[in-house]
């Protein structure tokens, strides 16, 4: 008689249910529910005041619900409160002991506060000031840092427990294109050794770069849940761009294009340029063959699926980047 073990299933690095929390008169998180499975990067996408931050506060246990209950690697956040911290990290969470003290002396007593033996504490500050490029600035006080360097310091602060579990909350924000492109690869490396990160952005991009999943959520609900190639498939449509080998013939094309598709064509016309709605990629060989029996010859043609900003825009009604202040 032979018996099959299968491995159990690891429980969700977060599960939320209808997480609530109420400001006065406004609810600035209505019903959220996420499930975070481990080892992956799952975006939190909206705008400024979307619940996004009052969430993440909830879940890392430094904000209570008003309704709703939530786990962390199986935890509850009320019940459990010190197992749950000793499993997360939060940037922000250490914006700085003091002012006037620098880099390498805050990150030495935030360590030495985890339990790190006083030499651990400044190998480990010394590793995370070379990883996240502030060495030049390890002996500045943090008076003097920009915010782009103090978002930094805020992600080396919390990695110093190499946490199981990250809250990334708008970890790029006022970034340069070049410290935004580094923070990104040590998230993704982060991921690679085993962590699971859950990220606030209300950028598109860094949400399609970096998420395994993605909740859209606004005005304090999830509206959306999926990866960025499905909610892109749920707008339902890909685009057709078209380059015409003769400007001239542009009406011509953009007649034959829309009879044919039966949708709106933009035209680009000093560059040659035609862009339609496109419901079925399977007919893009049709398009061609008309506009040729038309006598319009097409230097270039490609077909591009929905960005996450025509998503946004489809599910919520406005773009993601209205900034509305969250009030927490």
């Amino acid at each position: 008689m032979s018996m099959n073990f299968s491995a159990p299933t690891p429980v969700p690095a977060v599960e939320a249910d209808g997480l609530v929390k109420v400001f006065g008169t406004q609810r600035a998180v209505d019903g959220v529910s996420l499930t975070v499975p481990q080892g992956a990067v799952y975006g939190v996408l909206g705008p400024n005041g979307a619940g996004k931050t009052t969430t993440i506060r909830m879940l890392a246990t430094l904000l209570r619900p008003d309704r709703g209950n939530a786990r962390i690697f199986g935890h509850d956040v009320l019940r459990e409160p010190n197992a749950v911290r000793s499993l997360v990290g939060v940037t922000g969470q250490y914006a700085s002991v003091d002012e006037d003290m620098t880099a390498t002396e805050n990150l030495v007593i935030f360590s030495r506060l985890l339990g790190l033996s006083r030499a651990d504490a400044r190998r480990k500050s010394a590793e995370l000031l070379e990883e996240f490029d502030l060495v030049k600035a390890a002996n500045k006080p943090l008076k003097n840092f920009s915010g782009g360097m103090r978002r930094r310091l805020d992600l080396a602060a919390s990695l110093i427990a190499t946490p199981p579990l990250l809250f990334l909350d708008e970890p790029t924000t006022g970034l340069d294109p070049r410290t935004r492109a580094q923070m990104w690869e040590t998230i993704r490396r982060l991921v690679r050794e085993g962590a699971t990160v859950l990220l606030t952005t209300q950028y598109l991009d860094e949400a399609d770069q970096l998420a395994d999943r993605i909740a859209v959520i606004d005005h304090g609900k999830v509206i959306a849940d999926g990866t960025a190639d499905e909610l892109k498939a749920s707008v339902g449509v890909s685009s057709l761009h078209l380059t015409l080998a003769d400007r001239a013939m542009t009406n011509r094309a953009r007649t034959v294009v829309a009879e044919y598709l039966d949708s709106d064509v933009t035209v680009t016309p000093e560059a040659g340029r035609l862009t339609a709605t496109l419901k079925d990629t399977g007919v893009t060989p049709e398009v061609l063959i008309r506009l040729r029996d038309n006598g319009v010859a097409v230097d270039e043609l490609t077909v591009s699926k929905p960005s996450l900003d025509e998503v946004f825009l489809t599910i919520t009604g406005h773009p993601a980047d209205d900034t509305e202040q969250e009030v927490a």
